[in-house]
């Protein structure tokens, strides 16, 4: 199959363009919903009226950004069949089956309670809409997760749960069970949830701070911003912890991320983290020393060994070693990678070639290599067969270091802005907490100030943390199975492109959209709310 590049390059663009779009409302949907749950919560205990208006008035915020974000979420999907239907034909088995399941169970789950909770305060006792609203919470993150799994297969394809069916040319799923149950996936949610209830906090902590700036609501303002500060102070603790266990994951699973996120094109062993730096893009196979990579940086000596392999000594590959191989700590060239993925696809095709003719002997003698074993590992119960590695076989420049790596710069800079935000999020979360309890935080100009400023800054975190998941999984749709080059759809270049630019002016008319009701239920306040 040939692939227009111009074309390929259009389709990535319109796939991120929406992707992105999309990101905009999914956390803030993850967080608010709960934190509606909790104020919710707090009226049906207290039966105070007061906490009534607090829930209606963030409630039409949440309602606003739901209803956005299921329809930019549904062009979402539609582009794995227009724009990429050669990934959708090859693992569409296994990339499909917890979408279905998301759709079947989540996606109801969020349209029945949604219907409830956002139009029956009058029509159903305070149980069971406080239920519905609970329930809406828990869809809206159910959904979530089984994307989720769906995106944690393509950053990581175990054999654990797929193998390349040798008859059909497609991947097949084998245990449904550890398809959901596997680590990089379950971390990845719960890296992700946290980091909505991290943005969906410092949204409500920013606007109660408005509120207290202006001198009003201040009441409304208060008791917002008192729950919004203990969620978010929770949150934003635990995306640090479990976003250190998800490094530990891609460090793992995904080599070259880890390498590109941190700017490493050599390894070495106790390898230290850039914690603030410039780095060049550089050709892997022309750097001889990681200081040459970078025009300028701070290191934190032996902290990526910890967190990459829970051992300050340990052994980190780079990107060279990635390319060229590492014979002393057990790393394949990209040669030797290339060569077997090559052979796989020769068994492929002499197995239907076989077939063909009728010629049983040839089909089992092709299967049998196809999945012959290359690699393995008795402690730990792992196994490599040819098959697993037959997207290397599409490489053919294997001295080509663009090939296997992704590019560093956007990489590096979009990992470390994410966790330099991240970091200031904890920091204004204490200090809002600490003055919630002391008093103080009506009358600290200073604070609310920096909480208003904050608002914007999750949207911007939480987007480079997608960028550097899927911008650090190049050059693969499903990493070491797939290569992006051959998942595209053949379509004519123009169809891309009137599509690209008839998404982009529906996605700037709705965001324009989207933040003028915003803006103007914001103005109006908790009482011009509803």
């Amino acid at each position: 199959m040939t692939i227009d590049l111009n074309m390929l390059e259009w389709a990535r663009a319109q796939f991120a363009m929406t992707a992105l779009f999309h990101f905009f409302f999914v956390p803030f949907t993850l967080g608010m919903s709960f934190l509606v749950a909790f104020f919710e919560t707090i009226y049906v205990k207290t039966g105070k009226q007061e906490w009534k208006e607090i829930t209606q008035f963030w409630q039409t915020l949440f309602a606003i950004n739901f209803a956005l974000g299921l329809s930019t979420g549904i062009i979402h999907e539609f582009e794995f069949g227009t724009n990429w239907s050669t990934y959708s034909w090859v693992v569409g088995d296994i990339f499909g089956a917890p979408l279905a399941v998301e759709g079947i169970i989540a996606f109801f789950m969020e349209a029945t309670f949604a219907a409830i909770s956002f139009f029956g305060w009058k029509r159903v006792s305070k149980g069971v809409h406080l239920a519905s609203t609970w329930l809406l919470a828990i869809g809206s993150n159910l959904s979530a997760l089984w994307i989720l799994i769906a995106n944690g297969f393509m950053q990581h394809p175990s054999n654990e749960f797929l193998k390349f069916d040798i008859e059909t040319s497609r991947a097949v799923m084998t245990d449904f069970w550890k398809l959901i149950t596997q680590p990089v996936a379950q971390v990845k949610f719960l890296h992700t949830i946290s980091a909505g209830y991290t943005l969906s906090s410092i949204f409500v902590l920013g606007i109660s701070a408005y509120y207290l700036l202006r001198k009003k609501h201040v009441d409304f303002a208060k008791k917002s911003a008192a729950v919004a500060a203990a969620f978010g102070l929770v949150s934003s603790i635990f995306v640090a912890v479990i976003g250190d266990e998800h490094a530990y994951e891609v460090a793992n699973t995904q080599p070259t991320k880890i390498a590109a996120m941190e700017g490493l094109y050599v390894g070495e062993k106790g390898a230290p983290i850039v914690a603030f730096g410039i780095p060049k893009d550089l050709p892997a196979l022309k750097v001889n020393s990681n200081d040459e990579a970078f025009v300028f940086k701070i290191e934190i000596p032996k902290l990526l060994s910890i967190l990459g392999k829970r051992d300050p000594d340990a052994y980190v590959p780079g990107l060279k070693d990635l390319i060229v191989g590492n014979p002393e700590y057990g790393i394949w060239p990209l040669s030797k990678l290339a060569q077997i993925g090559a052979e796989a696809r020769a068994d492929l095709r002499a197995y239907h070639e076989a077939k063909a003719k009728g010629d049983k002997a040839g089909m089992e003698a092709a299967k049998a290599d196809f999945y012959s074993v290359v690699w393995s590992d008795d402690k730990l119960g792992l196994k490599l067969t040819k098959s697993d590695l037959i997207g290397y076989g599409f490489f053919k420049n294997v001295n080509n270091p663009d090939l296997i790596h992704p590019p560093v710069p956007p990489v590096f800079y979009s990992f470390h802005i994410m966790v330099g935000l991240g970091f200031w999020f904890i920091l204004l979360f204490l200090a809002s907490w600490v003055a919630i309890i002391k008093g103080t935080f009506e009358n600290n100009r200073l604070l609310q100030q920096l909480a208003v400023i904050s608002v914007p800054l999750p949207w911007i975190a939480t987007s480079f943390g997608w960028m550097t998941a899927e911008i650090g999984r190049q050059p693969w749709t499903v990493f070491g199975m797939l290569p992006t080059a051959e998942s595209a759809t053949p379509i004519a270049l123009q169809n891309v492109q009137a599509t690209f630019f008839m998404f982009l002016t529906a996605f700037v008319i709705l965001g324009i959209a989207e933040l003028k009701i915003l803006f103007t239920v914001v103005k109006h306040g908790p009482k011009g709310a509803h």
